[in-house]
């Protein structure tokens, strides 16, 4: 008997094994059984061809109903032509020096074809498609004892196809011992759901179609709940780490009183209510855990701040973790120019309560490097900023007292508590994540669950609102106006950005449709073209991720002392450049972003007093699905719909990515957003159930389930 950490090699042998393994990673039977049909055709039913995607490995059932065969004209050979049909829409197999498939695939034989969708002068063809025919007069393969009622088609690849993957389920599951469940028996008959053995077999193996909900309802179920539980025991354990109280100073003394006192302007109702909620915890001897997720220019840096500068005047240290050192050095001088004198201890003209703050980069010289790790290590400098370099070995701080990382998508759980090993002391910093991309809640249940959440939706005064339209390239008088709009706004005595998805030049690529399409706009590329003709005369810079650290810093303050009148960059500015005179962007090739980046980058202009202007440049039709996107962004400023449009388009394992508790790789048949009622319950279940036994001392079925997903999201957050 089988069970489920059974290695697929010895389930089904090497031949299968190996290219599931290759394809799909899977490597042990729990993979396989993991791995569920992404849709079903009953006996007699043919595909909906309608439904496929171009650019998509695709498995059809479908009916021949007419073929050709021709001597092809430009080379050697024979040309055979096959149309197959589901009873409403038609697809054509193409297959080269096949002359046999001409008299193997007669009309009226039925089969599953298998392939990579694409279009061929309009129409869309599968070229050299695997095929499995049924016999004469079935309507599905016989795979294994007795057939199935239900063909599953499973998400395959070129190396394996999905009948391939379904023989080894029905191969599988004919010898798996009986699973044991691992969720409480009083759970599932109050929540009506199967058990887990009944489950995995009906999906798989459903007798009709009627079985497949209650399948995937439980299936979904596991997912949710095991997510759940995971994130519950992770809360438990930072609770129950001890922390240092950071109260800050007394009576109205300290750098924070200070600052605050110095502040030109008003903090907004929502940075105030923050700062309230980052205070009070700060001064528990509990580390806090919480999540600050803001609109784009809502001030998050600086309640940050704010909450580092208690920290300080508590004796301890603070450092910022950002995800580039284009960012880390922005963060630095953004930090320096809120402090003024109460950032530069040690210096002349520093005021009487002041700390010391540093960059430490992994592209630092070494005299630098020395002098910026020598004052973490002595206590200098109340407050570090670095890059992954923070991580290194080596690095040490006197009193480490709060870990705020900026950007989270860019930082797994693994990295987040490598910054807290540097602390010497044997309690635990504080931790503050911030986000600028707006996350749905079930998003942060899910993806933050370890983390209280706090928002910030109040947009500060001042800020300028920011106009967004599609610029298409086939429109010269539209691409004409974009760059006149550039020199318009350079000589008003404003900046511009042009946002590239490439360094260098690359090669012609191939879209999901297999098209051909010209390589996209490089940085290094578009800034000479553009000194040299539509900007002629303008001041035009170039900022990209491989430049060395010290070049990226003085190419940014060169275009923040308005010495550039254009910058010509990647998505390094992506986030948290701030450069209040830039009032225009516009983003070649934009169709090559994803909306939350392209809000992102966006959001690099209207800092300032003069409102903002987006245009998102693209060669794509109007029917091509990635102009749907650009369509969004320019409909809306809304950070909170965009988030929610971008889940729907792009799916869970896109949006949330590997580096977030490995939960793109766990979400199979649960939808974030759909099963919104499903992920609720599963987080109040897991709290009571991690309330009542943290350990899972009761349920080790439960206990190994989170612990595979344990280390599934270690194995993510490495690789």
């Amino acid at each position: 008997m089988l069970g489920l950490d059974s290695s697929l090699r010895s389930a089904v042998g090497a031949k299968t094994a190996d290219p599931m393994r290759a394809a799909l990673g899977l490597e042990r039977v729990r993979d396989l059984l993991a791995h569920y049909p992404r849709r079903y055709v009953r006996f007699g039913g043919l595909s909906d061809l309608a439904e496929l995607n171009v650019g998509d490995h695709v498995t059809v059932v479908a009916e021949v109903v007419s073929r050709n065969q021709r001597e092809m004209r430009n080379r050697r050979g024979n040309l055979v032509e096959v149309v197959i049909s589901d009873g409403r829409q038609r697809l054509t197999l193409t297959f080269f020096k096949q002359r046999w498939r001409y008299q193997q695939l007669a009309p009226g034989v039925r089969g599953q074809f298998a392939g990579k969708l694409s279009l061929w002068a309009g129409e869309r063809q599968l070229a050299h498609p695997t095929c499995l025919l049924f016999p004469a007069g079935a309507d599905a393969p016989e795979v294994g004892p007795g057939g199935i009622g239900v063909t599953p088609i499973y998400p395959a690849s070129a190396k394996i196809d999905s009948w391939q993957i379904q023989l080894a389920v029905s191969t599988v599951l004919a010898v798996l011992e009986p699973l044991e469940d691992p969720m409480p028996q009083e759970m599932r008959a109050d929540l009506g759901l199967l058990s887990y053995d009944a489950a995995i077999r009906a999906i798989h193996q459903p007798g009709d179609l009627a079985e497949i909900e209650p399948a995937q309802r439980r299936l979904k179920w596991d997912e949710a709940f095991g997510l759940q539980v995971a994130l519950a025991q992770r809360r438990v354990t930072a609770r129950s780490l001890p922390a240092t109280a950071r109260t800050g100073g007394t009576g109205g003394a300290g750098i924070l009183a200070a600052f605050d006192a110095a502040l030109p302007y008003e903090l907004t109702g929502g940075q105030r209510e923050v700062g309230g909620q980052l205070s009070d915890e700060l001064g528990r001897e509990i580390p806090m855990n919480r999540l600050l997720a803001g609109e784009v220019g809502s001030g998050k840096t600086l309640v940050a701040l704010r909450a580092m500068l208690q920290v300080v005047d508590s004796g301890g240290q603070a450092a910022l973790l950002a995800p580039t050192e284009v960012l880390a050095a922005q963060h630095l001088r953004s930090i320096r120019e809120l402090l003024g004198p109460f950032g530069c201890a040690g210096e002349l003209g520093a005021a009487d309560v002041a700390t010391r703050v540093v960059l430490l980069t992994g592209s630092q010289g070494a005299a630098a490097r020395r002098e910026a790790l020598a004052a973490a290590a002595d206590g200098q400098a109340g407050i570090v900023v670095g890059t992954h370099a923070l991580l290194s070995e080596g690095v040490e701080f006197a009193d480490l007292g709060l870990v705020v990382v900026d950007e989270q998508h860019r930082f797994g759980v693994e990295q987040r508590a490598a910054l807290r090993e540097r602390a010497r002391k044997t309690t635990a910093p504080h931790l503050l994540v911030m986000t600028a991309t707006p996350i749905p809640r079930t998003v942060a249940m899910t993806v933050f669950g370890d983390l209280e959440t706090s928002e910030l939706t109040e947009l500060p005064r001042g800020r300028q609102p920011i106009a967004t339209s599609v610029v298409p390239e086939d429109k010269p008088a539209w691409v004409a106006r974009m760059w006149a709009k550039v020199r318009d706004e350079v000589a008003s005595g404003r900046q511009a950005f042009v946002v590239c998805p490439r360094v260098e030049p690359g090669e012609p690529e191939e879209d999901r449709g297999g098209a051909v399409r010209r390589p996209a706009a490089a940085a290094l590329q578009v800034a000479p073209e553009l000194a040299a003709g539509e900007l002629a005369g303008l001041r035009v810079g170039v900022l990209h991720g491989r430049m060395p650290g010290e070049e990226k810093d003085a190419v940014m303050r060169r275009f923040a002392a308005d010495e550039l009148d254009v910058l010509v960059a990647t998505t390094v500015i992506e986030v948290g450049v701030d450069v209040p005179n830039a009032t225009v962007m516009i983003v070649l090739d934009a169709d090559r972003f994803g909306i939350s980046q392209l809000h992102q980058l966006r959001g690099r202009i209207g800092r300032g007093s003069h409102a903002g202007l987006c245009l998102l440049h693209t060669a794509l039709p109007p029917a091509a699905p990635p102009r749907e996107r650009l369509d969004v962004v320019a409909g809306t400023n809304d950070g909170a719909v965009l988030a929610l449009e971008d889940l729907r388009l792009r799916g869970e394992g896109d949006v949330l990515g590997a580096a977030q508790h490995g939960v793109g790789g766990q979400l199979r048949l649960l939808r974030l957003i759909e099963d919104a009622d499903v992920v609720i319950r599963a987080r109040r279940y897991a709290q009571e159930l991690v309330g009542e036994d943290p350990s899972l001392a009761t349920n080790p079925a439960l206990a190994a389930v989170v612990a595979d997903l344990e280390r599934d999201a270690a194995h993510l957050e490495k690789g």
